[in-house]
């Protein structure tokens, strides 16, 4: 093959995405059967087959038991807001959705376990210290949102008021907070950003199709060096966009 040259099946399923793009091919339409792309596009029924499945891959259609392959409507993407973390009264939401404007709720679930090899190495503590896990569900506008899972060392925050994030004195208050309510001065926070396939468990909760591409913001907060939380927070990509607002000092 020529350089620079697509495969036949990257042609067609370029064009037809174009088509989506454009609204040629409008949301709940129809797609062109594969007896139809292969005429129209003189390529063979494996040809036309594989430019389906990358349009599925993709997201961009779904087929429909018994009646054929359709465009998707696309959402508008949210805003998930990331910003300079504050001292102030700060609840989970508003700790994972910077964005003032969005109203949420969440719901969550703590459970101490072993710290495996992963999370062991982002807490810098010995693999099989004991941590305290919470798994959360944002809901933004009563819909989920985001998933979010953090870990924090028990060394740290056993036998303390603030072990359960969700309960006692400071339930629902951010991490800034609740370290310095046990004199642990939080002052750094470090979040990186990437995609991978979306888990089953994952596009069950949020209301999305396994496999598709999640949006995953691992961070990790400091107390002098020392990393006192770390979390991962995951959001669908086809309906999200990370955004930071950064001060220039």
């Amino acid at each position: 093959m020529p350089f620079g040259e697509q495969p036949a099946y990257l042609r067609v399923a370029g064009d037809l995405r174009q088509k989506i793009v454009d609204g040629v091919l409008a949301p709940h339409t129809r797609l062109p059967s594969q007896a139809r792309i292969r005429e129209e596009y003189g390529v063979s029924d494996t040809v036309a087959l594989e430019a389906r499945k990358v349009l599925m891959a993709e997201g961009l259609v779904e087929g429909r038991s018994g009646s054929g392959t359709y465009v998707r409507e696309q959402p508008v993407p949210r805003r998930i807001a990331r910003g300079g973390f504050h001292t102030r009264p700060c609840t989970p939401f508003r700790q994972e959705q910077s964005d003032e404007r969005v109203r949420g709720t969440w719901e969550s679930h703590s459970e101490q376990e072993a710290a495996g090899a992963a999370v062991a190495a982002r807490l810098r503590i010995p693999v099989g210290a004991r941590v305290m896990r919470t798994r959360y569900v944002f809901r933004a506008e009563g819909e989920p949102s985001m998933l979010s899972t953090s870990w924090e060392p028990l060394e740290i925050t056993g036998r303390t008021p603030v072990m359960l994030p969700e309960e006692g004195p400071l339930a629902g208050r951010g991490v800034v907070e609740r370290m310095a309510a046990i004199d642990v001065v939080v002052d750094n926070v470090v979040e990186e950003v990437g995609a991978r396939p979306g888990l089953a468990e994952e596009a069950l909760a949020l209301g999305g199709v396994p496999g598709h591409a999640v949006l995953v913001v691992s961070r990790t907060y400091f107390a002098g060096g020392r990393p006192v939380e770390t979390a991962d927070v995951v959001a669908l990509a086809a309906r999200h966009r990370v955004a930071y607002h950064l001060p220039v000092k």
